[in-house]
């Protein structure tokens, strides 16, 4: 086992984790339930932390994680009503029409 990263919450964590699974890299979390230490440890000693199974997947996890915390932003523009969509959406707000 190696460990990856530290995790500023649970959540985000689990986040985490579950996408290295799916993307074929098995990941664990410890420290899940340390929070409730916090102000009697150091704050880096109560965050949950990710570690990998096989640490011949260390590079891989590192880009996975990489590309989660930095998405690609895009712009586009609706074919049906001319309206400029930012974000991740690939369907129009304004009038409901996929993305071309």
């Amino acid at each position: 086992m190696k460990k990856l990263t530290t995790a500023p919450n649970l959540a985000i964590a689990t986040l985490w984790a579950d996408m290295l699974c799916h993307a074929g890299v098995p990941t664990t979390i410890q420290r899940a339930y340390n929070s409730s230490l916090a102000g009697q440890v150091p704050p880096d000693q109560s965050l949950p932390e990710l570690w990998l199974t096989d640490a011949d997947n260390f590079e891989r996890a590192e880009r996975l994680l990489d590309e989660l915390r930095a998405p690609v932003s895009r712009t586009w523009l609706c074919t049906a009503c001319r309206e400029m969509i930012d974000g991740p959406f690939e369907q129009c707000w304004n009038c409901g029409a996929a993305m071309p």
